[in-house]
């Protein structure tokens, strides 16, 4: 078991590399479909279920410019596994290099405890947190579109912006009144 480092490795040229961590695998692979296809960089999509990752590969796997932590609302466990992966990461990937991703956030078995726990997490890390609509293919493509504009910056290809400017912009928040419900 090793820490994953955001600058270990030397970026390639015009490739940005995003790991998806996901312990369900259902919308995983939607997603990284979709993150692909995109033609202006070459972008590696890296799968996950949980970190940290093997150790056998280590020396030809690239540079992970993004970890994206995929979470099902409707799971505990999916929430669990990736508290748990977080501890595999070094402290400078909290600087940018990191964003949680809700899924079913609409979906009736939800609980707002488990929202808020999400919420907290996001704000305690400094990291955004998006939602994504997993059940139809539109959805996959907008949450495709959005990581995409934060993998850019995260992997040094947008000029004159870096993935510490777009984490402050970006970074999830929590209301004033934290013992609150967040939907008031």
């Amino acid at each position: 078991m090793s820490l994953l480092k955001p600058f270990s490795k030397l970026p390639d040229l015009n490739t940005a590399n995003i790991l998806l961590v996901e312990n369900e695998e259902q919308f995983q692979q939607n997603l990284a479909n979709t993150l692909v296809e995109e033609t202006a960089v070459t972008v590696t999509v890296r799968l996950a279920k949980s970190l940290p990752l093997p150790m056998e590969n280590d020396e030809s796997r690239p540079r992970i410019d993004l970890v994206v932590f995929i979470i099902n609302l409707t799971s505990d466990k999916s929430f669990e596994s990736a508290k748990a992966s977080l501890k595999y990461l070094v402290p400078g990937y909290f600087l940018g290099k990191v964003c949680f991703m809700a899924t079913n956030a609409r979906h009736a078995s939800v609980r707002t405890g488990c929202l808020d726990a999400l919420r907290q997490l996001a704000v305690s890390l400094h990291c955004p947190l998006l939602f994504a609509e997993d059940q139809t293919p539109e959805g996959a493509a907008s949450s495709a579109r959005r990581l995409l504009t934060i993998l850019k910056v995260a992997s040094g290809l947008v000029p004159n912006t870096t993935a510490l400017y777009l984490s402050n912009l970006t970074r999830c928040t929590m209301p004033p009144d934290i013992d609150q419900p967040s939907f008031d």
